[in-house]
């Protein structure tokens, strides 16, 4: 039985891997992102080398009508998704005060409204057939005690991280698995599309490719599980965030993600 995947954020980076990975298991796709021009490419590639079917739909999901859009195109094409890869995020690199209301809700509406909307509306078909797969791209920032900077996206990678292990245990045992994937840095166009790219420099050793973390992720889910930090320097930060003090981990956290901030 040929499954279908949507992958949300799949233009570039881990979301385009996510496609590469899951076209490369035999997976029909659809895949969103706003540019169009990077999906159809991804798509014909992917229909060439495994002979699946692949839909790319542009939409920007920090738009609420884009998500209803994308639903109603599902639902006209008699497609239902057997997976959802939730991957689609940036972050706003400025203060709090040095951005906009609009920008903040906007950034809110990718992160955190429209997996949430998609999860909900893909899960009873999942639940109904008995199989169903869910990977949400959460971030090792998620343990963090938060820092300057790039303010609500600790907070919406949390609530990814929470989000998920609340629907897997929800629907443990009904052949729906949900994974929250907590990569560190990772090769992407991310600290491009924010303005980082020029302020953080030459990446670390520390760097994982985009196919390292997105295979470690779908092991991890197929296997049930409901976390995975991706990289052992990665998971090391996590249980040091997770297990320190909080008056000790604070201070580093802290000192160290000065760097990741734009200058207001």
């Amino acid at each position: 039985m040929s499954r279908t995947y949507l992958i949300t954020g799949a233009s570039s980076g881990i979301g385009a891997q996510f496609a590469r990975s899951y076209a490369a298991r035999g997976y029909n796709l659809v895949l969103v992102a706003r540019r169009l021009d990077r999906l159809e490419a991804l798509a014909a590639e992917l229909r060439a080398q495994h002979h699946i079917e692949v839909l790319p739909f542009a939409a920007d999901l920090g738009k609420r009508e884009s998500v209803h859009e994308l639903l109603v195109y599902l639902k006209l094409s008699g497609l239902t998704p057997d997976g959802l890869v939730n991957n689609a995020g940036y972050s706003l690199a400025h203060t709090f005060a040095a951005t906009t209301a609009q920008q903040q809700l906007d950034f809110i509406e990718v992160c955190v409204t429209a997996p949430t909307l998609l999860a909900r509306e893909l899960l009873p078909h999942m639940l109904a057939q008995g199989y169903g797969r869910i990977i949400n791209v959460s971030s090792m920032v998620a343990f963090s005690p938060g820092a300057s900077g790039h303010t609500l996206y600790p907070a919406a990678k949390s609530y990814m991280l929470k989000f998920s292990r609340s629907l897997a245990a929800e629907v443990a045992g009904r052949g729906v698995k949900v994974t929250a994937l907590c990569p560190g840095s990772t090769e992407s166009e991310f600290q491009h599309s924010n303005g980082m790219d020029t302020v953080v420099g030459k990446p670390s050793r520390f760097v994982q490719t985009a196919e390292a973390v997105v295979e470690a992720a779908i092991r991890a889910n197929e296997a049930g599980r409901e976390v995975i930090v991706t990289g052992l320097f990665n998971r090391i930060a996590v249980a040091a965030m997770t297990l320190l003090p909080d008056g000790l981990i604070t201070p580093l956290i802290r000192w160290g993600a000065q760097k990741y901030q734009l200058k207001e």
